[in-house]
């Protein structure tokens, strides 16, 4: 790709590092930004520079947060005795999406895959366990992506979890074995969580 300034080719080098944007993306994106006044990307930079520079975790459920607690730990009308867990921040926000689920999350950061070199030690499971001692958890819902990694990580939760007086469940198998979570229609992961079932039965 032949560039007649070297601003736009770097600009477009920049765009291109982002997941999904290729080459020809980036370049529709910094063309589109060019044609727009000078205060609309100067407002795009100032919010992008205060959301990397200001955006932190949730001390208690890890998830991505303003403030020391995220808006949804924090929000009073949350069941804070019915725990999500979750691998990611995506999934946080497809299951939020559904408006099916009224509790907190935990977000583990990932799932136990020794062939990546991911241990449990890497992921936020202590603190999970942390949060079930305090003993105002009732009910621990499993909603992890089904796949072997998945389903080794909930087993090792569950391991870490038995001596406690809680329930644990997984969400129904609306979402199919293999695939991920973020990709699921609302209305199957909705009732996926409703549908929740014991683990282990």
């Amino acid at each position: 790709m032949n560039f007649s300034s070297k601003l736009i080719e770097e600009a477009v080098n920049a765009f291109a590092t982002l997941p999904s944007i290729g080459k020809k993306t980036a370049l529709r994106l910094v063309l589109h930004l060019i044609k727009q006044e000078p205060g609309f990307t100067e407002n795009l930079s100032e919010a992008l520079l205060q959301m990397r520079r200001n955006i932190r975790e949730c001390r208690l459920c890890h998830n991505i947060s303003d403030a020391e607690l995220c808006a949804i730990c924090s929000d009073r009308r949350r069941d804070p005795s019915l725990i999500c867990v979750v691998e990611g921040i995506r999934d946080v926000m497809a299951i939020e999406e559904t408006g099916q689920y009224h509790g907190q999350y935990h977000v583990l950061g990932g799932v136990i895959s020794p062939i990546e070199g991911i241990g449990p030690d890497q992921l936020q499971i202590d603190s999970l366990v942390g949060r079930v001692a305090e003993g105002t958890v009732k009910e621990i819902i499993m909603a992890i992506s089904p796949t072997i990694e998945g389903d080794t990580t909930i087993f090792y939760l569950a391991g870490r979890l038995k001596d406690f007086q809680l329930r644990i469940s997984t969400i129904a198998r609306g979402v199919s074995f293999g695939g991920e979570l973020e990709y699921a229609d609302e209305l199957t992961l909705g009732r996926s969580i409703v549908s929740r079932v014991p683990y282990g039965e």
